[in-house]
């Protein structure tokens, strides 16, 4: 005989939710206009449904149990995407608001987007950015983030992209710095300072950088995002190689040798192709072509 396949009651695992929430059947209760005897029999039905216990009761409230834990972390979930689909659906046709996650590389995240989003929010304070910083690269498609902005061709299918802006690798250092070690005059005098770069394997920079170690030159640090990069320079470590993007903010940095950079980077933005018509990725991506043109 096939075995029926065994299904949770949705009303039962909200009202779980929310006691698992507030720790006390009366305090969801009253988030759920429920009265404390209602809660207390939908959360005993559904503890006998699963036969299994999911709450310690102890005098100063409700404690989830191991198997309570299990069935909050699945709840969480489902609420999280719930409202996120309620979000999606509501800004189809209204104002921008709810949760947008923007994937970029830590650099470009802390050193170029943050410092802006001031301007994004004061035109729509109802939207939220989880702003999600790792140079690995998320899966928009299978929906890691929502939108991205990389320093290449995104070559994931299904994605709406759009080249924002040029960025290129220089080298960069503190006043303090060259005054104390001196200023390098061309490529060959790097010899005798102190490299910071990314690491290798990191950057579409790469070939910029192997061209200026192909002397005696040997990096002091190698750092995995360009912030850690910058933190190096801007503290008299070395000479850094930076993207151009990245010193806008910090006006107390010299260019070293103005006619040494790499090959233009493109910076590229793109959503998948499902949310062409989101108000909250319309509004970001219009935000980022205003502040790239501003």
């Amino acid at each position: 005989m096939r075995k029926r396949a065994f299904q949770l009651d949705w009303d039962k695992l909200r009202i779980f939710h929310a006691v698992a929430a507030e720790g006390s059947l009366t305090r969801a209760g009253l988030t759920l206009h429920l009265s404390q005897s209602a809660v207390s029999r939908q959360i005993s039905a559904l503890e006998e449904s699963l036969a299994t216990i999911l709450f310690h009761r102890h005098a100063r409230g409700l404690i989830l149990t191991e198997q309570g834990e299990v069935l909050h972390a699945a709840t969480s979930a489902m609420s999280k995407r719930l409202e996120a689909a309620t979000a999606r659906i509501r800004d189809s046709k209204d104002a921008a608001f709810g949760e947008l996650r923007v994937t970029t590389t830590v650099g470009f995240g802390t050193l170029w987007l943050s410092p802006r989003l001031h301007a994004l929010y004061a035109d729509y304070p109802d939207l939220r950015i989880d702003l999600i910083l790792a140079e690995r690269i998320l899966d928009l498609p299978m929906r890691e983030a929502d939108v991205a902005i990389r320093m290449k061709t995104p070559s994931q299918a299904d994605l709406i992209r759009r080249k924002i802006m040029s960025s290129s690798m220089q080298l960069f250092a503190t006043r303090g710095y060259l005054d104390t070690q001196g200023t390098p005059a061309d490529a060959g005098d790097l010899a005798r300072h102190r490299l910071i770069c990314q690491g290798a394997g990191e950057t579409s920079g790469n070939a910029f950088v192997s061209s200026l170690l192909r002397g005696t030159t040997s990096p002091i640090l190698t750092v995995n995002n360009y912030y850690g990069v910058l933190q190096g320079v801007l503290h008299d470590l070395g000479i850094g190689v930076l993207p151009s993007y990245l010193t806008e903010h910090f006006p107390d940095l010299v260019r070293v040798l103005d006619d040494c950079e790499s090959e233009e980077i493109p910076v590229y933005l793109a959503y998948p192709v499902e949310l062409r018509g989101s108000k909250r990725v319309q509004a970001f991506r219009n935000f980022v072509l205003e502040q790239v043109g501003s």
